[in-house]
């Protein structure tokens, strides 16, 4: 893609992703047995999504988990999103927050097994990686230079991951092996510090591109769209209105934004009710759908958007972006 292409629009870039985290992956991350027979709501909620994306003529970057592609009844609706033009990224394999832990090894294996999968079901080699929960760590970064990939999208640069796992400790149902492999679930502190805009991940002489999701310039709080879903739990207009300041703080700040979507900002409590314990999913799906279609005309309005791969590959041309370690 050139520098041309890029300012055709004459707007500034921004990207869109779409997490894929299936039923089975909230209900592990909550503590509930009932993940273990895999239920999916993909049948449901793609075509969704699908309808949504391709009435805007939007085309993003959709991160798969690869135990759902290794399972065939989860193969037509990933046929589908792979079919309609929309990039593949990997998600990790089993839906793990907590990857931070694991050996070289663990992580070359979750991966290939992941690659595998994804590609078996839709034909597309993952470039992109996400790890679930945010999860990052120098041996990741070192797993995904060795295999290959262009850019990593794990990191949330906001202050209260604490708080959001706070709440899964409260809700969830949890023995102290696991509380102790969650503890860093969603991120630390800490993470509020870093850059929102794209840098390379360095460590001596490995590096790689991270395209971090957005989080409101300055007060570092998350404007992906299932917390603007949370906001609507209170109202629909501030909903809107605060996604609509974060569009423009955005620009004011010359960010250019990764705005983060998931299957559940598409999906009321009626659609999944062994999800009801998840923040909005009191919200009817029809709420949740015309909140989101709210967020992306306000988006395309405001910035050219692309996939994650299309915006990192012209980033990747850009000179003096910073360098900055993993977190451990």
């Amino acid at each position: 893609m050139t520098q041309l292409q890029q300012a055709q629009s004459g707007k500034p870039l921004a990207n869109l992703s779409l997490d894929l985290d299936n039923e089975w992956a909230y209900l592990k991350t909550h503590g509930d047995p009932a993940w273990e027979s895999y239920p999916s709501y993909l049948d449901v909620v793609v075509p969704r999504i699908l309808d949504v994306l391709t009435s805007r003529k939007l085309f993003i970057t959709v991160f798969v988990v690869g135990q759902d592609a290794a399972l065939e009844y989860n193969h037509s609706a990933l046929a589908k999103i792979a079919d309609a033009g929309h990039e593949i990224g990997n998600h990790s394999l089993r839906h793990e927050p907590w990857l931070h832990l694991f050996s070289e090894n663990d992580l070359e294996n979750e991966l290939a097994e992941a690659e595998k999968h994804i590609q078996s079901a839709t034909n597309k080699q993952p470039s992109g990686f996400r790890g679930p929960g945010y999860s990052q760590s120098p041996t990741m970064l070192q797993v995904l230079v060795w295999r290959g990939y262009a850019y990593d999208a794990s990191s949330l640069p906001s202050f209260i991951g604490p708080l959001a796992r706070a709440y899964y400790f409260a809700t969830g149902k949890f023995d102290d092996e696991q509380r102790e492999r969650l503890n860093r679930l969603f991120g630390s502190w800490k993470d509020g510090f870093r850059p929102l805009k794209p840098y390379y991940l360095r460590l001596g002489g490995v590096s790689l591109l991270e395209m971090p999701v957005t989080t409101f310039p300055i007060f570092r709080v998350p404007i992906h769209l299932s917390y603007v879903m949370y906001l609507a739990g209170f109202s629909t207009l501030l909903a809107k209105t605060y996604f609509s300041a974060a569009l423009q703080a955005c620009k004011l700040f010359n960010v250019e934004p990764s705005i983060l979507l998931h299957p559940l900002d598409f999906l009321g409590g009626e659609d999944v009710p062994r999800l009801q314990f998840f923040p909005s999913m009191q919200l009817k799906k029809e709420q949740k759908v015309a909140l989101v279609e709210y967020c992306l005309d306000s988006l395309i309005r405001n910035f050219d958007v692309r996939t994650v791969g299309e915006h990192a590959a012209i980033v990747a041309t850009r000179e003096n972006l910073p360098e900055v370690e993993p977190g451990n």
